[in-house]
């Protein structure tokens, strides 16, 4: 049986996807996710097939701004590396579906942010909870 098509790309493709690249994300890679704040907020807030992920966004960047800080380290760096592969292919405007077609161009990188989503959400709910017991 195919796997079901999830915003124009099988969700096997992306995790695929994730996997991949996740294996290539260095510390660098994190800076660089992290120096870009500003462009993935806008990518998110703007609406259209990434806007279902906003909250999402916050709780993923936040992960990441924490590990790259050394406030949260009890995570693995695999977990950082794909949520980092996930912003990466989002900022990517070349990605699958070329992001220059409007609104059909965020499909395939929602898709990918919900494999990445899925495939940490045990880790991202540990960290939530770290980060509701941990509030200023």
């Amino acid at each position: 049986m195919k796997s079901r098509k999830d915003n124009g790309i099988t969700r096997k493709q992306a995790r695929a996807i994730v996997t991949r690249d996740a294996r290539q994300v260095t510390e660098q890679d994190v800076e660089n996710v992290l120096n870009k704040s500003e462009e993935l907020r806008r990518r998110f807030e703007t609406g259209g097939p990434l806007g279902k992920f906003v909250d999402d966004f916050k709780l993923l960047f936040a992960v990441v701004r924490d590990y790259r800080h050394g406030r949260y380290r009890k995570i693995p760096f695999w977990t950082i590396a794909a949520i980092v592969a996930g912003f990466l292919y989002v900022l990517n405007p070349f990605d699958l579906i070329p992001d220059f077609i409007p609104l059909v161009g965020q499909i395939d990188d929602a898709a990918v942010v919900a494999a990445c989503l899925l495939m940490v959400r045990q880790d991202l709910h540990r960290y939530k909870k770290w980060k509701i017991e941990n509030q200023d």
